[in-house]
């Protein structure tokens, strides 16, 4: 390999943690920078001669050693990321990934995987009403809770409400059994599955009975002023238009909200309005509000899904 190009690294931790499990992240690489890519003790050696590649190569390392030193373990999504960012888009968005985290007290930081995560934990930070709109698996819910937690345990607010519409499946809430805590409780599962990853669950428990954390149906916001609080509306798509704005004019002084929703999962009645893609049309003029658009190049789960979002993308074209 005459035309090579050789990068040591620092110790074998390094090169492990670049590599990552089953050398998922140098296959990533190689596939992002289309040449093979080598080790040989603590050096990663890239099996091309074009200049170009080689600098590409030299600066997605050197941000990956980068994001290792803050603590974000590399893995094949970041490394896709940073070489989009770095071979691609040109704009020095790289930095993000590094500066914008979520840390909530006694748990793990919350890197995002993203350009456009990123952008969204920018958002809100700066903004007190954001939209997170894309399809599933782009992280919108995990993260609108992620931060949402990071500022009632930072007692930023004083209290974490999460809402979502309830649209039935030929099952009334009346007929559930339990109380509401214990009716609403399936339709925001999502919710709660962010929640018990992010912290454990006797710490949940304390806060719900605190009634720092509330859950609520959407349907039972009227008429409230909700002040002091992080607001979380999640699959925002169904909603009407009357309950979208009904509830951005619940928030009060002191409150932030987030909305997430994917317009491609609507289940209202063909004669009802998405309230979230009303708002959209609205809103999108007014400075003071937060607009993210996730689409299917932003999907972090397995990659599978990935190329499911982007299939059904296209066959809603045709």
């Amino acid at each position: 390999m005459s035309n090579s190009f050789t990068i040591v690294l620092d110790d074998q931790h390094t090169l492990k943690d670049i590599c990552g499990v089953q050398d998922e992240n140098l296959i990533a690489l190689e596939q992002a920078l289309e040449a093979r890519i080598f080790t040989r003790g603590n050096e990663l050696i890239l099996d091309s001669e074009d200049a170009e590649v080689q600098a590409d190569f030299s600066e997605v390392i050197r941000q990956i050693k980068e994001h290792q030193r803050i603590g974000h373990t590399p893995d094949p999504e970041l490394v896709r990321t940073i070489h989009k960012t770095v071979a691609v888009e040109k704009e020095g968005k790289g930095d993000l990934l590094k500066e914008l985290h979520i840390t909530i007290p006694s748990s793990p930081k919350v890197f995002p995987r993203n350009i456009r995560q990123a952008q969204f934990i920018e958002g809100m930070s700066n903004y007190d009403i954001c939209f997170a709109i894309g399809p599933a698996g782009t992280g919108k819910t995990y993260l609108a809770v992620a931060y949402a937690l990071k500022e009632i345990l930072e007692r930023r607010k004083k209290k974490l409400i999460l809402t979502r519409p309830v649209v039935e499946a030929g099952e009334s809430l009346g007929f559930l059994p339990g109380d509401l805590t214990q009716k609403i409780s399936p339709y925001l599962r999502p919710l709660y599955d962010a929640m018990d990853d992010l912290l454990p669950l006797q710490v949940i428990n304390k806060l719900e009975e605190s009634r720092i954390i509330e859950i609520a149906p959407l349907a039972y916001m009227r008429g409230r002023s909700l002040k002091d609080s992080y607001i979380v509306l999640d699959e925002a798509q169904n909603t009407t238009r009357e309950q979208m704005k009904m509830f951005l004019t619940r928030i009060g002084e002191g409150s932030k909200a987030i909305i997430t929703g994917d317009v491609t999962q609507i289940d209202l009645p063909k004669s009802q309005n998405s309230g979230l893609l009303h708002a959209q049309n609205v809103l999108q003029s007014v400075e003071e509000i937060f607009f993210t658009h996730f689409n299917y190049q932003d999907v972090v789960r397995n990659p599978i899904v990935k190329k499911i979002v982007r299939a059904y993308e296209n066959e809603s074209k045709r």
